[in-house]
């Protein structure tokens, strides 16, 4: 494993390599309710593992296979529901970010701003975020070559951003369905920044229908394998009932299902950090 040269530290969560490190929550914030109580469970089962953890869910979704199909509560609304995860529970908070104009104003809540993957190029936006200072976490575009992330990276830097984070999630033949080049984990990890694999979006069938497919049974494998070939943390949405969310309903993991995942990969970190040694 590469370790990372530029660690990011995210409000007492540090991802360095020393320890698997946990981006995790429901796609797209529903009920308020559902997402303080997905925050809790996800706050204490990566506590229990003593794993740096941070809290995502969206407050709009921009990327969506129907118009008809649900996008969040919007900026305003989301922001105070994720406000209030981190006042009640003290974890750090993720959202996506989608313009240069709405930046500034979810910098103020958020502790990560991500960048989606179809954005992952958008020079503008890329600047907008690195200007306020907080770390920023780009998906890695289902179109690009991992090598290609250099240029995001400078970017990125060129901007004034120190944490940045890139994650892997997957790359697209066309056909509905997507790719993981287990080489691009080390690839990633050669820009120095900590590299995050996406497990549930990698699972996605996108374009399949009305709402985008998914194989949810090939979650643990994928993520032992990103695990085994060098990533530093993972991304993954659980929802306690994935099959009525409103987002990702084929792909986001049952809560559930949280505490074996994390026992596996954590088995797995260890045997290839023993081996290192």
């Amino acid at each position: 494993m590469i370790l990372p040269e530029h660690p990011v530290s995210v409000n007492g969560a540090r991802f360095d390599g020393s320890r698997l490190g946990v981006i995790a929550g429901p796609c797209v914030i529903e009920d308020p309710d559902l997402v303080l109580e997905t925050a809790a469970e996800l706050k204490r089962l990566t506590e229990n593992h003593g794993l740096p953890f941070v809290f995502k869910s969206s407050y709009a979704k921009d990327n969506r296979s129907a118009a008809a199909s649900y996008r969040g509560p919007g900026q305003a609304e989301g922001l105070r529901v994720l406000e209030e995860v981190k006042s009640q529970l003290g974890i750090p908070v993720l959202s996506d970010v989608h313009t240069p104009e709405e930046v500034p104003g979810a910098a103020r809540v958020l502790d990560v701003l991500q960048i989606p993957a179809f954005l992952c190029r958008q020079t503008s936006l890329l600047l907008a975020a690195a200007a306020t200072g907080k770390p920023v976490n780009v998906k890695k575009g289902q179109f690009m070559a991992p090598r290609d992330m250099t240029r995001v990276v400078e970017k990125l830097r060129g901007g004034g951003a120190e944490g940045i984070l890139l994650t892997e999630r997957g790359a697209s033949f066309g056909y509905h369905n997507l790719v993981v080049d287990m080489r691009s984990l080390p690839i990633l990890a050669a820009t120095g920044c900590p590299v995050v694999y996406d497990v549930t979006h990698s699972l996605q069938l996108p374009g399949s229908g009305t709402e985008t497919g998914g194989e949810r049974e090939y979650a643990l494998p994928l993520a032992r394998a990103a695990v085994a070939a060098g990533a530093h943390a993972v991304f993954f949405e659980a929802h306690p009932d994935p099959e009525h969310a409103r987002s990702d309903s084929a792909t986001q993991l049952p809560l559930e299902s949280v505490p074996e995942l994390l026992r596996s990969l954590i088995r797995v970190w260890d045997a290839v950090h023993e081996a290192r040694a």
